[in-house]
């Protein structure tokens, strides 16, 4: 190649301009071959068009995320308060893995500490769009109370919208019914056929609950073909009100199980009019993970596998998953360990234990 220097003639300057014409095309197509060999950037661990459903381990408590292929993300409730700020980490970690930097909808399905007690340090953290609940307090303790009260303070000045059964939560890409709220609860899903269902004649008579227990808000996501259910901690009338006698919901791919587990819950006419095709429990070492719910649902027609976040250290091990369907498993040296589920909207999904890496592969039903 010809360097140009001053001075030099005029007759030379057609020759410079076509070499240096032949340069750039050269070092435009080195670098269209240094960009085809790069391997994927990291920003693209998200799937292309899928739903990301992260179940966080808040040591018995709640706080799952959910990421919509367009990227906008909800997250359900956000364990415990204090801790050193355990929980909001363990949120935050699900958050980077999404690659997300906010959450654009929190729900909060009740007011028991495991699940609302977290928010006022998530929110000294992480952007939030808005704030769903169910409306007032309906619990008459002092520790209720006071996590209402702290909630409240917690978000006063930004949005906030109280749901009610029927209602929609608008996420691209997702459809997101709210069944359930207050203790009221949804009779017909538009484009949702109700079926009569079969497990109400043979269901026991549940109590009545007045906790807040009762009075949580459960939704349904729909992503195409693949539904996911929660209703955070339903007890078993309200269960059994939601799906008797009719069923609304039809059947699910994934069913969070209600109330971490416990034997208050996950009534048979619910657990098998929708017959998940797998479940996950987010249940504590010490708390729920009991024996007649973790039965229940493990005998659910057409359920293939049970995970839960920890080992119920107080039951035995024929009510215990498979340490591979466990992410905490007793004697663990480290808890926090996480499920991720990645959902197609044909209706196939995959869920990755991310104490081993290992990911399990669900077709559409």
């Amino acid at each position: 190649m010809r360097i140009p220097v001053v001075g030099s003639s005029a007759a030379s300057r057609p020759l410079q301009r076509c070499s240096s014409l032949a340069l750039l095309f050269q070092l435009l197509a080195l670098l269209l071959l240094v960009v085809a060999a790069r391997p994927p950037a990291l920003a693209q661990a998200r799937p292309a068009k899928h739903l990301l459903i992260y179940s966080i381990d808040v040591e018995g408590g709640q706080s799952t995320l959910l990421v919509a292929p367009s990227g906008e993300s909800m997250l359900v409730d956000t364990g415990w308060p204090d801790q050193g700020g355990r929980d909001a980490d363990r949120i935050q970690t699900a958050m980077k893995d999404a690659g997300v930097t906010r959450v654009d909808h929190l729900l909060i399905t009740h007011y028991h500490t495991d699940h609302v007690g977290g928010v006022p340090e998530l929110v000294t953290r992480v952007p939030v769009g808005e704030f769903l609940d169910h409306g007032p307090n309906r619990e008459d303790s002092d520790i209720t109370r006071h996590d209402f009260a702290a909630y409240l303070k917690a978000i006063d000045g930004k949005p906030r919208r109280i749901v009610h059964p029927g209602d929609t939560i608008q996420i691209a890409g997702l459809r997101v019914v709210v069944l359930v709220a207050d203790g009221e609860h949804i009779s017909q899903i538009p484009g949702i056929k109700s079926e009569p269902n079969p497990y109400c004649a043979t269901e026991r008579q549940w109590p009545d609950d007045p906790s807040e227990n009762a009075r949580s808000a459960g939704i349904l996501v729909t992503f195409g073909k693949f539904k996911f259910l929660d209703l955070g901690d339903l007890t078993g009338a309200k269960e059994v009100a939601l799906v008797c006698p009719r069923n609304p919901i039809g059947g699910v791919d994934l069913y969070l199980v209600d109330h971490h587990g416990m034997d208050l819950s996950n009534a048979r006419a619910l657990v098998d009019a929708i017959h998940p095709v797998a479940s996950i429990m987010i249940n504590g070492a010490h708390k729920a993970g009991m024996p007649a719910a973790w039965q229940t649902v493990h005998d659910s027609p057409g359920m293939q596998d049970l995970y839960m976040l920890h080992t119920a250290e107080g039951s035995d091990a024929a009510h215990n998953s498979p340490e591979a369907l466990i992410a905490n498993p007793k004697g663990s040296t480290t808890d926090g360990a996480y499920f991720k589920v990645v959902a197609s909207a044909g209706g196939s999904f995959t869920v990755t234990n991310s104490r081993t890496g290992q990911t399990k592969q669900y077709a559409q039903r």
